[in-house]
């Protein structure tokens, strides 16, 4: 397959924009303080008609709501992330409930297991992992699942709580974990990683999954490409994580936009552009 440095964004070849989804970008994260509006901008000049984002503590809730009040194409999730555990607190569970309440957000999350990052409890983050679930279920929202080197023990706990929906993103596991993940109800979203030419497990996957159950995303300020090597990661370079996989699949970017963005809409209930 071409390289994905190959691969020339549409909007410099001189066709039509394609329309995409981002469905897990960070976009209330301090490192977009100090331009935030022009990488809001420059994400609706590639063609980015909707951002999903997820919060990841109870201290970023308000933040991340005034964000999106602010900009109709952003919608907000609210969670308590597994990395961030010494933040959280049993009535952030609480409060969590509160939030969801009041705020109608289009899912829960960021949640789930993390086993990579050395000194997270595992206990204590499925206490709040399944907490979390349970409430997805009781709200009847889609979950935003962080699944780091835990991914079958996170199916586990999907299918126990059961009656959920929703997505792993930046989906790092195997086909078969992917083919439980989808029978269970849940997409996965593959941003920056399947752009690096040696990620052989995770292009494959790309190359020959059902287009139904992918989800692309950026992970921004996360998670670059790999044109963009040490660089902070961008919404507006969602374009070319589609390319990629439409290299990869050896179809047109257009049709894998036009798949993946209606599996976000249908997952998140967003509008149409």
């Amino acid at each position: 397959m071409a390289a994905v440095a190959a691969a020339a964004p549409a909007r410099d070849r001189g066709v039509a924009l394609i329309v995409l989804v981002d469905s897990h970008c960070h976009l209330d994260a301090t490192e977009f303080d100090v331009d935030r509006d022009g990488v809001i901008a420059r994400a609706r000049a590639a063609g980015i008609s909707a951002q999903v984002v997820p919060a990841i503590a109870l201290s970023g809730f308000a933040k991340l709501r005034e964000l999106c009040a602010q900009h109709a194409d952003l919608h907000a999730a609210y969670g308590l992330h597994p990395m961030f555990l010494d933040e959280h607190r049993p009535q952030h569970l609480d409060a969590l409930r509160e939030w969801l309440a009041r705020e109608q957000p289009v899912a829960v999350g960021e949640c789930g297991l993390d086993f990579y990052v050395e000194g997270l409890d595992a206990d204590e983050q499925r206490r709040y992992f399944e907490a979390q679930l349970q409430l997805a279920r009781e709200f009847d929202l889609p979950v935003i699942v962080h699944a780091r080197h835990a991914v079958d023990e996170v199916i586990a706990s999907i299918r126990r709580v059961g009656g959920l929906r929703g997505v792993v993103h930046s989906f790092s596991g195997s086909a078969e974990q992917a083919r439980q993940l989808w029978n269970a109800g849940f997409l996965i979203g593959l941003g920056g990683p399947v752009t690096y030419e040696r990620a052989n497990k995770l292009r494959t996957l790309a190359a020959k999954m059902p287009l139904e159950f992918l989800l692309l995303e950026t992970d921004a300020p996360d998670q670059p490409l790999a044109t963009h090597r040490g660089e902070r990661n961008e919404p507006s370079r969602l374009e070319e994580i589609a390319t990629t996989i439409a290299q990869l699949r050896g179809v047109d970017a257009d049709d894998i936009a036009r798949a993946t963005s209606a599996n976000a809409r249908r997952l998140f209930a967003l509008a149409a552009p």
